[in-house]
């Protein structure tokens, strides 16, 4: 387990976004986000206290953890120096990037040196079976998205939260490094060998009580030219009893690949469908959840609105204004 309060290093983020890490942290455990910590030319911004790595140490910070995810998973050689002095200053160091802490050697014999941990999140913990497509006992429900990053985990999360509010059987299952951060437990699913990624997701998602729901985050789109392994994996391994489509509608196109579109939300229903037909076929679609962050109040009531009205589903976005229509569509 990690030790808390957390010093959030959001290196030098180029976008919002790419503080996603830092940003899930601090939105769903804010109670560990004492201070942030940026680099120059940094664009992000969590609204925490702005703190060096020694005064954040002195205010208690116990672990820094790095909240920014670049294209590829990498830990820039521009901030080697910023963790090298956590861990001289006596905090651990968490990551959840493809890139390990522990390949780097200077960052290792610091944290030895300092009688301090790194701990790489995206390294896989256990052995996972080949996926059987075996029906399980238990509910499941997967957010799937027109694109990577457009609030699955944030779904995922919001629901559980109601749900349990409501005294439902819930268990929100992380699937990346900040869902793994947050919750302390789950697979890093992008990490794990592709023939076993399917079976990791049933492994995450065994046989439970009739009534018992796992909330999956999703990862990934599968209109995704670049992820969308990761996204067949979890619907496959994962059987998903309901789905809900996740849509960021000012996006102009496929993240990191300005040369794709995005799809609409039919496509993204029919094709979700009937890939996860192929392992139930009695799953439905129930809801849909917008990320509108970047709307005002009144323009994000017109999109959810027109969504809502054109495709027949209850449209909310969870963050925002709270998931209890999507768990109503659940519970009905």
């Amino acid at each position: 387990m990690l030790k808390t309060p957390y010093l959030l290093f959001l290196g030098d983020a180029p976008d919002p976004l790419a503080a996603k890490v830092a940003q899930g942290v601090k939105d769903w455990r804010p109670e560990f986000a004492l201070a942030q910590h940026r680099l120059h030319g940094c664009k992000a911004d969590l609204g925490l206290p702005e703190m060096s790595i020694a005064e954040a140490r002195a205010a208690g910070a116990q672990t820094m953890i790095v909240g920014a995810a670049n294209r590829g998973g990498v830990i820039a050689q521009n901030w080697r120096a910023s963790l090298i002095e956590a861990c001289r200053a006596g905090m651990d160091v968490a990551s959840g990037l493809h890139n390990q802490l522990g390949d780097i050697a200077e960052l290792v014999a610091a944290a030895r040196d300092a009688g301090t941990r790194l701990f790489d999140v995206r390294v896989p913990q256990d052995t996972y079976p080949i996926a059987d497509g075996k029906k399980r006992a238990g509910k499941r429900c997967l957010a799937v998205g027109t694109d990577c990053s457009v609030g699955k985990m944030y779904t995922a999360l919001a629901m559980e939260k109601t749900m349990r509010e409501r005294a439902m059987k819930a268990t929100f299952r992380a699937t990346g490094q900040t869902g793994i951060l947050i919750t302390g437990s789950g697979i890093p699913l992008d990490a794990v060998v592709a023939d076993f990624m399917a079976g990791a997701v049933e492994w995450l998602t065994p046989d439970n009580d009739g009534d018992h729901w796992d909330l999956i985050e999703g990862q990934g789109s599968l209109f995704h030219p670049s992820f969308s392994g990761v996204t067949m994996a979890l619907i496959h391994g994962g059987q998903p009893d309901a789905l809900v489509l996740c849509h960021e509608p000012t996006r102009t196109h496929m993240r990191g690949l300005p040369h794709y579109g995005l799809p609409s939300l039919e496509e993204l229903r029919d094709l979700s469908l009937a890939v996860a037909r192929i392992v139930n076929p009695e799953v439905r679609v129930t809801g849909i959840s917008v990320n509108t962050a970047a709307l005002s109040p009144e323009e994000a009531a017109e999109c959810l609105s027109a969504i809502e009205s054109r495709m027949g589903l209850p449209t909310v976005d969870p963050f925002r204004d709270g998931a209890e229509r999507l768990v109503d569509a659940l519970e009905a």
